[in-house]
């Protein structure tokens, strides 16, 4: 079998909810659109859990990304304006750093390397139709806009409307927009479109029922083979 799932977001519980419902086998495969990472504090422990699973494929995202920029090894670039690590924390990577400090340094190093060595993206082929799976967009639709100024940026950060034209010879698999963008409903859905479905349900909103947005997230797993959605239960124990 073959699961695709996205923007876990640190969210311990909401993975371990996932799980345990799609009861991988050592021969079904995992793939992990990126963004594992930040604003829950289960990050690092999420990403050395999948780091160990020979079945587990993951992408890079823009969490990722944000992480090897703020720590000194910038993926696609070498240059640093001295805000890096600043522009992580506003996105949550304080809750991921907070972890990854304490850890030895050898293993530190191993989580680096794991991460630069990371793709920006994953074909793959079920019951006859070709998946493209990416983060935000395909590298290979870089078109030197000014806001994404290489291919690595425009992978992990490109924002997927629904205006966009639809690819034409693969279905396309992404994360990084929270469907709510698609479709206004609470909890989000994964999100199908023709030749497009989003997957990213808002996993990292925030599990406090004071704040608004609550409401919406959790974690979705796409199984490929049979097209069906598995989301996370909020009762599932830490």
């Amino acid at each position: 079998m073959i699961y695709v799932l996205s923007d876990i977001h640190g969210n311990q519980r909401r993975f371990a909810s996932i799980m345990g419902q799609i009861n991988l086998k050592p021969e079904d495969t995992l793939y992990v659109l990126g963004d594992v990472i930040d604003r829950h504090p289960g990050g690092i422990r999420i990403l050395r859990r999948l780091m160990a699973m020979p079945n587990a494929k993951l992408l890079l995202g823009n969490h990722e990304y944000m992480m090897l920029r703020a720590l000194g090894h910038p993926k696609d670039t070498n240059v640093d304006d001295g805000t890096a690590r600043a522009h992580w924390y506003r996105n949550g990577g304080k809750a991921t750093m907070d972890h990854f400090k304490r850890l030895r340094k050898t293993l530190r190093s191993q989580i680096i390397e794991y991460l630069l060595a990371l793709p920006l993206s994953y074909d793959v082929t079920v019951n006859g139709v070709n998946y493209k799976l990416v983060h935000g967009g395909p590298a290979e639709c870089f078109d030197h806009d000014p806001k994404y100024p290489t291919p690595t940026h425009y992978a992990v950060w490109k924002r997927w409307v629904a205006e966009d034209p639809a690819p034409t010879d693969y279905t396309m698999i992404f994360g990084h927009t929270p469907t709510r963008y698609y479709r206004d409903i609470a909890p989000m859905e994964v999100w199908f479109d023709h030749n497009r479905i989003g997957i990213d349900c808002g996993a990292g909103y925030p599990e406090d029922p004071a704040e608004e947005l609550s409401r919406y997230g959790r974690l979705a797993c796409l199984r490929l083979d049979d097209m069906q959605v598995f989301y996370s239960q909020e009762e599932t124990p830490e």
